[in-house]
């Protein structure tokens, strides 16, 4: 699976560069087209000779060594796999933070192809706060973090921040290039965040909804090869890269973003939080604290968007919803399922400790149409989108048979 496919080698200043030597060794003896990227400490503790001789190819240390195409811009088009290994603690700090004050760096920042980061330093440096913020930052940014070993270290410690075994490296990078390429051509819309439906000019119904559950999973989408339509409310995320981004408000903006995108997807995931009721009259002026002692509104149902795309939904089709319930949950988000036209739902148990709208980690439970339910652990929303996905290929590949 390797021959021919274009990898860069990204080499941070750790001891543990030495062994960045037999990982690209052998990337080039299974015929991938290695380059690597090397910052300037990365040069203190290995050869950049070494490592060109072992790529059969010039190694990148100086964004401004050559004329012409600009490198780290070249290098991140012709990418389809990033490997940084190892990646030091100040490494990671700047990558966390969008810095692009170097080769390697400013090539992270431009490409978008997968990018596997594997952690090497000392055990403490490793657990400290600031170390693990970032990492928990850069799986929220979207890229992939694979766990250091635990054992000796070359400083004279044990404890976690040993650079895995190159096998070890070699199939965590191999997943991310299958992953790549199993949705590739496949349009796909995915609905993410609030939406908010205004009182008056100034105030709102809403709700908690963060929008990462649903940019992970068109993030996800997007690492598999899709073709990413993301229709968001609004929320204070970056969207991912390389997706095309509608922006709504309220629910009736959603409504009509979504039902104009869908006919054409073969895959429609709607994680946005909806809300189901909004003002039936609109209050033109600001509605002033001092005028009454309370307030009465008369509220009307939004469009029921889940329940639209059920309706008309091609026969081809994978739908997904979303159930973030708090009372007898499986049996709720069943009969969501059922009432919805679902292939598959995702049932967020409110009540349990690590669900929830704005945290980072969540435990949920898949359900198909078949009756299959299938419960994941607590884990980070990057990490639920990845089963969710994979979850959805195999729906795909069960039509196709």
């Amino acid at each position: 699976m390797w021959k021919a496919r274009r990898v860069v080698v990204g080499v941070a200043g750790g001891i543990a560069a030495y062994k960045t030597a037999e990982l690209v060794s052998r990337l080039r003896q299974q015929e991938a087209e290695v380059e690597v990227v090397m910052t300037e400490a990365a040069t203190r503790f290995i050869s950049p000779l070494t490592l060109s001789t072992l790529a059969g190819r010039p190694v990148w240390t100086d964004m401004f060594a050559v004329s012409g195409p600009v490198p780290h811009v070249e290098l991140a088009r012709k990418a389809e796999l990033v490997i940084v290994a190892p990646a030091t603690a100040d490494l990671m700090a700047r990558m966390a933070i969008g810095l692009a004050d170097e080769l390697l760096t400013a090539l992270i920042l431009a490409t978008r192809a997968p990018v596997l980061v594997v952690p090497s330093m000392n055990a403490n440096m490793y657990t400290h706060p600031a170390t693990r913020d970032n990492l928990r930052r850069l799986s929220e940014l979207g890229y992939h973090l694979l766990e250091p070993e635990s054992g000796f270290l070359a400083c004279g410690e044990t404890g976690p921040g040993r650079l895995p075994e190159v096998e070890t490296i070699l199939e965590a990078a191999a997943r991310l290039l299958v992953r790549r390429a199993s949705l590739k051509g496949v349009r796909v819309v995915v609905t993410a965040g609030p939406t908010r439906e205004y009182l008056d000019p100034v105030r709102f119904l809403g709700n908690a909804s963060s929008g990462k559950m649903g940019y992970a999973v068109a993030a996800e989408a997007r690492d598999r090869g899709a073709e990413v339509v993301l229709v968001t409310g609004p929320t204070a995320l970056a969207p991912p890269p390389g997706v095309k981004v509608v922006r709504v408000e309220s629910a009736e903006d959603m409504f009509r973003a979504v039902m104009s995108h869908a006919a054409e997807a073969r895959v429609v995931v709607k994680a946005a939080a909806v809300a189901d009721f909004r003002p039936k009259a609109k209050v033109p002026g600001k509605i002033k604290k001092g005028e009454a002692e309370t307030l009465v509104m008369e509220l009307e149902r939004t469009p029921d968007i889940l329940a639209e795309l059920g309706r008309v939904k091609p026969q081809h089709q994978v739908l997904v919803g979303f159930a973030a319930e708090t009372d007898d949950p499986l049996r709720h988000a069943r009969d969501k399922l059922q009432a919805k036209n679902l292939d598959l739902i995702v049932l967020n148990d409110l009540s349990r400790a690590g669900a929830g709208f704005e945290v980072d980690t969540n435990i949920v439970t898949l359900i198909f149409r078949d009756g299959r339910v299938r419960e994941l652990p607590l884990m980070s929303k990057m990490e639920v989108a990845r089963r969710l996905w994979d979850a959805v290929e195999e729906l795909l590949t069960t039509d196709k048979e």
